[in-house]
């Protein structure tokens, strides 16, 4: 069985694996099927007792499901994909073809991000090449475990090679930048900055999923409604709760639309009912002392602001919610602490998004003015607007862009003998 980890001591082993992958990519062509079918084995192998606290697992099994991925790639490259060979375009026929080595630099903050990353590479026929963070190592390790228990055949696993390097080693990323033919880049602005200035070669393709941030909406016939009010409260803490606050897609803050003659007091203690039972059922692994810090300074700040800014939360600091009212998104906290802001009109906050909202999610009564909110998000840059409970449902496209479509080539064939005379 092929390794799948790449030990590497210099920027010249980092080239000799990647002209290895690379040959592979184009004289071993891969058929999106069998993609699928060791994806679904690999699903089943996931659903291991030791696994089930990685955060977001049960989104990655989900995710490689075949029901999840085959209405992906006929959005983005279209039916006959799924069967290979040429489709009539015109008097043309297209074929999509791999790019053929994908270099990956995911995030350090989401420990499945290297494998769902590599994933989408895969998707199209093409090897991969990974610069696993030091924080996902052991996440990564055993997730890549199963895929070799799952690839028997060693379809896929003799196509990736995962790379363990510091981050500052600049040798080893540009030995990876100038070896692969695209690139999928995540994480913050400073991260993303120095990615994309590495050697890549300028024919090189680059997908870059960069800093954004998400936010939660209610409009006021949803939040005062006590019999419908819980169940969007639960939804919310396990949008929350995913991920611990740190992906993109996490609600950072939900504004709520005010309505006269309720008080939000009754949906503040449903909400803090859902923080409680979904600390119980997923209670935090771990906490880096610096959130919190980071957690106690944002309860005290808050409360200190005035008497109109209340705060619920548990004594240790485990989940965090912050009472007030304003339009601004505010800075993040994260470690699951929730801004709820109350405003007098969500269209207002809206107008407010610069570019940096990546998903908002709703609770509407109104389907009318629902869609008069996701045109005016969409105007002011949110790629995503999904209902509550399902702001981190990974889908095709992502921040606004296909996943699989960027790491493949479509190849345009005009036959000589089109019909055309000389």
């Amino acid at each position: 069985m092929p390794e799948l980890t790449c030990t590497v001591d210099s920027p010249q082993d980092i080239a000799l694996a990647a002209q290895q992958l690379r040959t592979m990519s184009f004289e071993e062509p891969i058929a999106p099927r069998t993609v699928l079918d060791v994806f679904e084995k690999w699903s089943d192998a996931l659903n291991a007792n030791e696994l089930r606290e990685i955060p977001g697992l049960t989104f990655m099994r989900l995710w490689l499901r075949r029901n999840t991925l085959e209405p992906l790639l006929v959005r983005e490259l279209g039916k006959e994909f799924l069967d290979g060979g040429w489709y009539e375009h015109g008097q043309a026929k297209l074929r999509p073809f791999p790019v053929g080595l994908v270099g990956h630099w995911p995030a350090g903050n989401i420990e499945i991000l290297p494998v769902l990353s590599l994933t989408c590479a895969l998707l199209g026929g093409n090897s991969s090449i990974v610069r696993v963070p030091i924080t996902s190592e052991e996440v990564v390790r055993q997730i890549m475990e199963k895929l070799e228990e799952a690839d028997r055949d060693n379809f896929l696993t003799r196509r990736i090679r995962l790379t363990f390097f510091d981050h500052e080693s600049t040798g080893m990323q540009e030995a990876m930048a100038r070896a692969v033919d695209g690139g999928m880049i995540w994480g913050g602005a400073e991260a993303v900055t120095s990615v994309r200035q590495l050697p890549f070669p300028p024919c090189a393709r680059l997908a870059v999923f960069g800093p954004r941030l998400s936010v939660a909406a209610m409009d006021g016939s949803a939040w005062s409604d006590h019999q419908q009010r819980s169940t969007w409260c639960r939804r919310l803490a396990r949008d929350v709760w995913q991920f611990d606050q740190q992906a993109c897609s996490s609600p950072q803050a939900l504004f709520l639309e005010r309505r006269t003659g309720y008080s939000p007091a009754g949906f503040v203690a449903d909400l803090k009912k859902a923080f409680e039972e979904e600390n119980r059922a997923h209670p935090r692994r771990r906490i880096h002392p610096a959130l919190t810090s980071t957690i106690c300074l944002a309860r005290a700040s808050w409360l200190l602001k005035d008497y109109a800014h209340q705060a619920w939360f548990s004594e240790s600091p485990d989940w965090t919610i912050l009472l007030g009212d304003g339009v601004d998104v505010p800075r993040p906290t994260q470690g699951r602490t929730l801004s709820v802001l109350l405003v007098d009109d969500l269209l207002e906050v809206i107008a407010r998004f610069d570019g940096t909202v990546q998903t908002l999610g709703l609770a509407m009564t109104d389907t009318r003015r629902e869609q008069t909110l996701a045109e005016a998000a969409g105007f002011h840059g949110v790629d995503r607007v999904v209902k509550l409970g399902q702001m981190h449902t990974f889908s095709s496209p992502w921040d606004g862009a296909d996943l699989v479509r960027p790491m493949v080539r479509l190849v345009r064939h005009l036959p000589s003998l089109s019909g055309d005379r000389l």
